[in-house]
């Protein structure tokens, strides 16, 4: 039988899966590690302990699926996007990898924007604005704070290349990571020469960049004898965890968008052409589908904001939910349900971790907006799940507005297993939202990315029309849907009315 792994690289841990080629998953297993916070904003983690966990989540899978090393035929990979893994020319690690949620670098991303000429430029060359949690603004505060450690380094990896090095040798990344490194022409899927130059940044510090599905390397004797493989196993170039994430949904066609809400929303669309929004508030990137990109917007707190209230005001529902040994979500959703379309004028903005899309305004703070004496709390939440659906509209009309088209809507995330949240993004986006067969993440993304790789399939949409099949379809309420048409403008103009003032409530803290 022949068995492909898929390895992702989180922040939380290290998660693996096998899979046959029939997508069946055979295993998983998940080894968890710390994350660093040296300075109020800073966020940084250990390689070496995404090494033991790959080593340790890679034999437990083969452990509990009874695999034999000569089945694994192919890894892919997948990660944290935009950290950033430092060697020296001994291939030892330099300092802890800055990772994607590390705040540090604003006058860095105010640098590269003044060395190519502005904003407008910047996106020109790599399809993105400069943004705190991109690998090129922390390359640039590695040589202005701790140009010793710069002057040592050799090579610069992402997060999962780190990983590939160990188990390969080689230094490799591909194009939908190497996309959020904001040093990749985007457009031409290559290291942008031009912008290197002006960052005075030398191409050799970079891994050679490949396609998600090519194979990169093979395991090395030492790397195959840890992990209890054979050194016949490659590793295939993989995928950025959004883009993995989205493989494993099948959003690898014309018109397929995913919504996933999690702690942070996320909505990404397949792009047969590269479409880049000039004033950089969604992300261009390089798909994990050869010669194909993806659009992304995102929101911070998304499930976040739910989470919030129920932390900060549902104690007594969490005891209940213990209780009766249910899901406090389910209570507090059904509270929502029996609330009207729209909340009686009920707004909700959820920036409670400021914003990203399409603000890209960390100075945004959350507020509710038309409360009266009529409001309950059911009132509340149901503004909460619609404010944070109106939020994801944001991007969907600027898809809509580069004429990137969408058909069809699958959804993941927390929220796609609430049949009621399911039913306000269905009425909010006005249109049909479909769920499918698994939810598995990127994990399950890479690993049909090493089938791909492996020769199982000819190519990844051949491999994801094998494995993965819509279940549920989510029709829009017509009736809901003109209300919320009428309310998302009102939605928007709010950001606009209080941006002024976000700032002032800000600068009341500093």
């Amino acid at each position: 039988m022949s068995v492909f792994l898929g390895i992702d690289i989180g922040t939380s841990g290290t998660k693996t899966l096998a899979i046959d080629p029939s997508g069946k998953i055979l295993a998983d297993a998940m080894q968890t590690y710390p994350c660093y916070v040296p300075k109020p904003l800073w966020s940084e983690q250990d390689p070496e302990d995404w090494w033991q966990a790959t080593i340790r989540s890679v034999r437990k899978v083969m452990q509990k699926a009874g695999l034999k090393p000569a089945e694994v035929k192919a890894i892919g990979l997948s990660g944290q996007m935009h950290g950033s893994v430092f060697l020296d020319k001994h291939d030892k690690v330099v300092r802890r990898a800055i990772l994607w949620n590390d705040q540090r670098t604003a006058a860095e991303c105010a640098e590269m924007e003044d060395r190519v000429g502005g904003r407008k430029n910047l996106i020109k060359l790599v399809a993105n604005p400069a943004l705190t949690g991109f690998t090129a603004p922390k390359i640039l505060w590695l040589r202005n704070h701790e140009p010793r450690k710069f002057e040592k380094t050799c090579k610069i990896l992402l997060p999962k290349d780190e990983i590939r090095r160990r188990l390969t040798g080689e230094y490799a990344t591909e194009v939908s990571d190497a996309s959020g490194m904001l040093l990749l022409d985007v457009a031409n899927r290559r290291w942008s020469k031009k912008l290197l130059a002006a960052l005075e940044l030398d191409i050799d510090l970079f891994g050679r960049c490949y396609e998600s599905e090519d194979v990169t390397g093979q395991l090395t004797a030492d790397a195959a004898k840890l992990l209890g493989l054979t050194t016949d196993c490659v590793v295939v170039g993989g995928a950025g965890d959004c883009a993995a994430g989205a493989v494993g949904n099948g959003i690898v066609n014309r018109g397929v968008l995913a919504t996933s809400i999690g702690t942070s929303g996320v909505m990404f669309v397949h792009s047969d052409d590269v479409k880049i929004d000039p004033e950089g508030r969604v992300h261009t990137f390089c798909h994990a589908v050869r010669g194909k990109w993806h659009m992304m917007g995102v929101n911070l707190s998304a499930g976040g904001s739910l989470q919030w209230f129920r932390n900060a005001l549902c104690q007594a529902d969490m005891a209940k939910a213990k209780r009766a040994k249910t899901e406090v979500y389910d209570l507090l959703t059904a509270e929502a349900a029996a609330a009207p379309v729209g909340s009686h004028g009920l707004f909700f903005l959820p920036y409670l971790s400021g914003e990203r899309t399409p603000h890209a305004d960390p100075d945004a703070r959350g507020c509710f907006v038309g409360l009266t004496l009529a409001h309950t709390r059911g009132h509340m939440l149901r503004a909460i799940m619609e404010g944070v659906t109106y939020s994801m509209r944001d991007s969907l009309a600027i898809f809509d507005g580069l004429d990137v088209p969408v058909r069809q809507i699958r959804a993941s995330g927390g929220g796609s297993r609430s049949p009621f949240w399911r039913q306000i993004q269905a009425d909010v986006f006005g249109r049909k939202v479909v769920t499918i067969n698994t939810e598995e993440g990127p994990a399950f993304g890479v690993a049909l990315l090493a089938a791909v790789g492996a020769g199982e399939f000819n190519h990844v949409r051949e491999a994801c029309q094998a494995t993965i099949r819509v279940v549920q379809e989510t029709s829009a309420d017509r009736k809901a849907k003109r209300y919320y048409d009428r309310a998302f403008p009102v939605y928007q103009q709010l950001y606009a009315s209080l941006k002024d003032d976000f700032k002032r409530i800000a600068a009341l803290e500093r």
